[in-house]
């Protein structure tokens, strides 16, 4: 239901919106002359008098309108950022603003035969002081109340951040042009207000009206207010005996990741509990699911949510976001939550579809952590650009033995890096066993590098590998702009520390025996022993291999699938 709403309030702001840009235009050739407005006005008046056309953009009107006032009276709240009360409360004003001119326009052409061509409402505004105050004021708040729709519902697409400077300047001149306009014709005008001959023939449609049509038009636009100031009325009172509905129908807790405890109704959302509650959270789109800045981590309470509908599902997917995160304009607790914002309070556009920030599920992985030996001292022998293009082949190696192995390239360090197995699947021993066949053809892949490296730079690089296997948390974490898939945990950190301990007892490669367990029956020509690793209470029990050694044992294992490709 919702999302047909919301497709019906954008299909018919769409259509007002290119009515109201066309109008504008007209209105800005005023600076050229009544020639130039009667001009542009001839090739629209054919499209706007026939009646299909004439039915969409007066139903748009009111449907719009409509479809505004039952988004007010859906709200649990009146609290929204400025930005969103700036564009509900003109758009609520444009229906009483616009009533007066469509009457003395559009209705008075069908229902009396009035030619209202751009000199006689030039005429109108200069010689009637309230329309010369309200169609300026009508202007401005029509152009600011389709600027903020259309940038709010663009704001996130990549060609309109490009040409975003195009679109500031076009959003500032066609209201000054067009203001310009109508003051100029206004001016004009006025010269001839005390010209009898001219004001006749300005005015022969309206004079050849009936008078009794005349008398209807004067008094139709007073019953129009009082309808529209009525149905803003019942949806205000709706609102009230709705919230005296739902505080009979309970409360439910919000407990928020910086301490706060917030009562919400039931049926609010978390954003609505969240804003009546003065707690600043993240929503570029003002709650529209058209980003995923307000998404939250849900921590208890998760399993009782309702499922998420279309368009948080569509959103959710957009990004990746992984089972325990969930949108907060979306989502309607029921019972007691507890949630973590996963955006910046202050966030901007650039966030609104970034995964960004920490999120991830704890599971089962096997962490790889490779580091490139004396690199400071190869880097004071050889020239700059020349280390780089070292470390370049020598970083261009170790991806292409992830590539082949199945592993998940997760982390940069310099001279070195982090990888994961087991992100496909369940299956740890398929992820050991890949990670093993990992280390190999790397190692095989560094003695080819080094035959090159040899002959052009005298050099030999050595590395040192550490596996361990366990459960992290995995998931999209680091800067907004730029997260990476990678993992966190005690687990990693041991690996990290046995690759450190691959250098301290000068081997190639030292594996834990909790991954090494998980290949099933034990290799009898494996020796165990137990390293001290900052962390741990107890030591922990490895195998430590040289790239001999490591090439023969993996030559072994009786599942070698994990190998994508051989050179």
């Amino acid at each position: 239901m919702y999302q047909w709403e919301r497709r019906l309030r954008l299909g018919t702001g769409l259509g007002l919106a290119f009515y109201v840009v066309q109008h504008f235009i007209n209105h800005a050739l005023g600076i050229v002359g009544f020639e130039a407005m009667e001009a542009w006005r001839s090739l629209f008046s054919p499209i706007w008098d026939h009646p299909l056309p004439m039915l969409l953009l007066h139903g748009s009107l009111w449907l719009h309108f409509l479809l505004a006032l039952l988004r007010l009276c859906r709200r649990r709240t009146l609290r929204m950022p400025a930005w969103e009360t700036l564009q509900l409360v003109f758009g609520l004003s444009i229906a009483p603003l616009v009533t007066s001119h469509v009457i003395g326009t559009r209705v008075a052409a069908e229902l009396g035969g009035l030619d209202p061509d751009y000199y006689y409402l030039a005429t109108v505004i200069a010689g009637n002081g309230r329309t010369a105050v309200q169609l300026p004021v009508l202007l401005v708040v029509v152009w600011v109340h389709v600027v903020i729709g259309l940038h709010y519902w663009l704001r996130l697409k990549d060609w309109y951040r490009r040409t975003f400077p195009l679109w500031v300047v076009l959003a500032v001149a066609v209201p000054v042009l067009a203001e310009a306009g109508v003051l100029r014709a206004a001016l004009t005008a006025s010269t001839w207000l005390d010209d009898p001959d001219v004001m006749r023939d300005v005015f022969a449609s309206y004079a050849r009206m009936d008078a009794s049509t005349r008398v209807a038009l004067s008094s139709l636009e007073t019953p129009v207010l009082l309808v529209l100031a009525g149905a803003l009325a019942l949806v205000l009172a709706a609102r009230q005996v709705r919230a005296r509905l739902a505080r009979r129908g309970g409360e439910v807790r919000i407990v928020h990741a910086n301490g706060h405890r917030i009562a919400a109704r039931r049926g609010q959302t978390l954003l609505e509990a969240l804003r009546a509650a003065g707690v600043p959270h993240a929503s570029v789109c003002g709650g529209r699911a058209r980003c995923t800045t307000c998404r939250v981590r849900v921590g208890s309470g998760r399993e009782h949510l309702p499922a998420p509908g279309a368009l948080e599902k569509a959103a959710l997917e957009r990004i990746g976001a992984d089972d325990n995160v969930r949108l907060a304009c979306q989502t309607r607790p029921a019972v007691d939550v507890a949630i973590t914002p996963l955006v910046d309070p202050g966030a901007d556009t650039a966030r609104a579809l970034a995964a960004g920030g920490v999120t991830g599920n704890e599971r089962d992985v096997v962490c790889v952590f490779v580091d490139m030996r004396e690199s400071t001292r190869i880097s004071e022998r050889i020239l700059p650009y020349d280390a780089v293009f070292i470390l370049n082949q020598f970083f261009g190696e170790l991806t292409g033995a992830l590539n082949a192995t199945g592993g998940h390239y997760a982390q940069f360090s310099g001279d070195g890096l982090m990888a994961l197995y087991g992100l496909d699947s369940r299956d740890l021993r398929r992820a050991v066993t890949d990670a093993l066949n990992g280390a190999a053809e790397m190692f095989r892949r560094l003695a080819r590098l080094n035959e090159r490296l040899c002959g052009e730079f005298d050099l030999e690089l050595r590395m040192g590998v550490g596996i361990h296997a366990g459960p992290a948390i995995v998931g999209r974490m680091g800067p907004p702009a730029s997260p990476l898939l990678t993992a966190i945990g005690d687990n990693v950190n041991i690996a990290a520390r046995l690759e450190t301990a691959s250098k301290i007892h000068g081997c190639d490669l030292v594996v834990s025996r909790e991954a090494l367990d998980h290949l099933g029956a034990g290799d009898d020509a494996l020796e165990f022993r137990s390293i001290e690793v900052r962390g741990r209470d107890n030591g922990i029990e490895v195998a430590m291999f040289d790239s001999a050694k490591l090439l023969a044992f993996v030559a072994r294992l009786p599942d070698r699938s994990g190998s994508r490709e051989r050179d």
